[in-house]
């Protein structure tokens, strides 16, 4: 009867694949069916004749009728124009409503042969090639935070399609060792091709559904985490453009969140791999807090990790972008929280030259991000230990602020930071004060004679010629 079904709606399956074909997962695709287009141009017959609701039949036969109407979702349509077959429209979208509602009340489990139908269905609405991405000029002109996305037209009916796939996942109706067979890595990967849509709507669901995914389909997980990562590779070292990079990392959040310890060296690979290099692109802004999460997640499950992770973000230290400097600076707070006194001692020194550099920032927002550091307890607990090392190298920094900063109140947390030091230490505050005043009152004298071999040089060349 179900192949009477398909035969009706014209839907045509191709299974003559042989048994050594592979689909791109590396499994055996010969039991797929061939996708065939199944748009408005061949949909206005398979419409001509309303189905039934699922109240108004028998409940032995809602079966039959919930793949009837899989088949008739199937269709897809033209949503750039809205004139254009509004009527087949209306009834696919009151149809989809009801194939969520039935997935919904639990109607009994699922035969084996309906799993193949549902996937069918689903993959003609979301499986599509997305709008062609902006070329180099363009991107580098695209401002993601002021110019609005592209929205997907045919929302009305892909918003329902990604409820059916969420809410079928979800379903204890739904068997994982059944349904691994057709949601299956090469579905995945498929979903993963979509998180670079424009449209933030459809981004939401598709991190909703994958990490039901995740969690549902366990034999999926290294697969998932192995294609996120040639994602961000490529994100990273060919096109810094990809939409979804923030709902990846909200995923991985949660998933890194699951990690068991102690941790294992793939995981570490990933976070030196990944997560630190994806500090470098110009947009990190647009994902920076799940990438920051992620990363204090990693340290705060293993404390040793702190060295590393502190060296890759001083490595991506950003030189000319204000606004970036500021979010790294609030990242190292968090990291040094679970930083413990051997890493803060390994990275010290490097650390507090970047940050030296950030305290006499003419960006009011850069040096004043970074004197917060000392509202930190731990913090200051951890500097405290360390003042003998950390004062000298930030001291000229202080200075500088305190007597020529232009901003008040950049001038009144120096001054309050000056004090902390030297209520820890009077003798080394004096001490580096001398040599400060000693270093400046040179400087004169290093002018001129910098600028005397400066003439001596010019006047060879002049004698050479």
């Amino acid at each position: 009867m179900l192949k009477s079904v398909k035969q009706k709606l014209g839907v045509r399956r191709n299974q003559s694949r042989k048994h050594d074909d592979k689909g791109s997962s590396g499994m055996s695709t010969s039991n797929k069916p061939l996708l065939p287009v199944l748009n408005e141009s061949n949909a206005y017959f398979a419409y001509a004749e309303p189905l039934p609701t699922f109240r108004d039949v028998p409940s032995g036969e809602r079966q039959i009728l919930f793949v009837k109407k899989l088949h008739l979702c199937s269709f897809t349509f033209e949503f750039n124009d809205a004139t254009k077959s509004v009527r087949e429209k209306e009834i696919k979208r009151q149809t989809l409503l009801e194939l969520v509602d039935y997935v919904n009340q639990g109607q009994g489990k699922f035969g084996e042969a309906m799993y193949e139908d549902i996937v069918f269905m689903l993959s003609h609405n979301l499986f599509r090639t997305l709008p062609p991405g902006r070329s180099s000029i363009e991107n580098e002109m695209f401002d993601p935070e002021e110019e609005e996305p592209t929205l997907e037209p045919a929302w009305p009916h892909l918003q329902i399609v990604y409820e059916f796939l969420l809410r079928y996942i979800v379903s204890e109706d739904t068997e994982a060792k059944v349904a691994r067979k057709y949601i299956d890595q090469r579905f995945v990967l498929k979903l993963l091709d979509l998180f670079d849509s424009e449209d933030p709507r459809e981004r939401d669901y598709l991190k909703t559904i994958l990490h039901r995914i995740y969690g549902k389909f366990m034999m999926h997980r290294p697969y998932i985490r192995k294609s996120i990562n040639n994602i961000f590779y490529r994100f990273i070292f060919e096109f810094e453009r990809h939409n979804g990079i923030a709902e990846l990392l909200e995923i991985l959040g949660s998933i890194i969140n699951g990690f068991a310890l102690p941790l294992k060296e793939e995981h570490k690979v990933f976070l030196v791999k990944c997560l630190i290099p994806l500090h470098k692109p110009k947009c990190v802004s647009i994902y920076h807090q799940p990438l920051s999460y992620c990363v204090t997640q990693f340290v705060e499950k293993d404390p040793k990790l702190a060295d590393v992770v502190l060296k890759g973000l001083l490595k991506y230290w950003p030189l000319t972008n204000s606004q970036k400097e500021v979010l790294f600076l609030g990242e190292l707070e968090e990291i040094l929280e679970f930083t413990q006194s051997t890493e803060f001692r390994k990275i010290m020194k490097t650390m507090f030259t970047v940050l030296g550099r950030c305290l006499k920032s003419s960006h009011f927002q850069v040096a004043e991000r970074a004197l917060f550091l000392w509202n930190n307890d731990y913090v200051v607990s951890m500097i405290a230990q360390n003042k003998e090392t950390v004062l000298p190298i930030i001291f000229s920094a202080l200075e500088s602020n305190s007597r020529n900063h232009w901003n008040a109140a950049v001038h009144g947390l120096t001054c309050n930071v000056r004090k902390m030091f030297i209520d820890m230490d009077k003798g080394l505050w004096d001490k580096c004060l001398a040599e400060y005043e000693e270093t400046q009152s040179a400087k004169p004298g290093k002018t001129i004679a910098r600028k005397k071999d400066w003439e001596r040089l010019e006047q060879q060349a002049k004698n050479a010629t």
